[in-house]
């Protein structure tokens, strides 16, 4: 860069000109320049991390359709085993026929079962509401990396604006420059 009121020069951080306006003009290009490849690695680092969050939901969303279909394949297999069970329980009494004595027996281990089955569902029933509250959370994180995703995107679009300012003024400098040497 050439001054005009003293006639030295700058070349890249090296000042050759008593002007300390103009030196403190390419120090501040030169900074923020650094700014602008610092914003473009942290952009970077956000889509990443954008892209391993979307991995991350396919892979949760994977693991509830599974769990929907064991769900399904339990229930199935519980109302098989209730329907065996209660077979059982009639071709027991029907063929032994021995009496009360054995009606009751019979009865009582249905009951074990069935609160053992209920004990199961129960748990079954708490598990499936700690999967809930971690898909919420996951959720809302999901939503906090957005509104991250867009206050970078407007970040970005703020330092372009910057960057076609200065280099409209790098440009403007220079024609007058230009046109200073060219009257002289």
């Amino acid at each position: 860069m050439f001054c005009f009121d003293c006639s030295s020069i700058t070349v890249g951080n090296a000042t050759l000109c008593c002007c300390a306006k103009h030196a403190m003009f390419v120090n501040f290009l030169y900074h923020i320049i650094e700014q602008l490849f610092e914003i473009d690695f942290a952009i970077s680092l956000l889509r990443k991390n954008y892209l391993l969050l979307k991995m991350l939901s396919s892979m949760v969303k994977e693991h509830q359709s599974k769990q929907i279909k064991r769900k399904q394949e339990q229930e199935i297999k519980r109302k098989e085993a209730i329907e065996a069970s209660n077979e059982l329980t009639k071709a027991l009494v029907e063929h032994l026929n021995v009496g009360v004595a054995q009606a009751y027996l019979n009865q009582k281990r249905l009951d074990s079962e069935a609160k053992q089955l209920h004990a199961g569902a129960t748990n079954f029933a708490k598990q499936t509401q700690q999967w809930l509250q971690l898909i919420d959370n996951f959720s809302s994180a999901l939503k906090e990396l957005g509104d991250v995703e867009n206050w970078a995107r407007s970040i970005e679009s703020d330092m372009l604006v910057i960057q076609q300012t200065l280099e409209i003024a790098y440009k403007t400098n220079r024609q007058i420059q230009s046109t200073q040497q060219d009257s002289n």
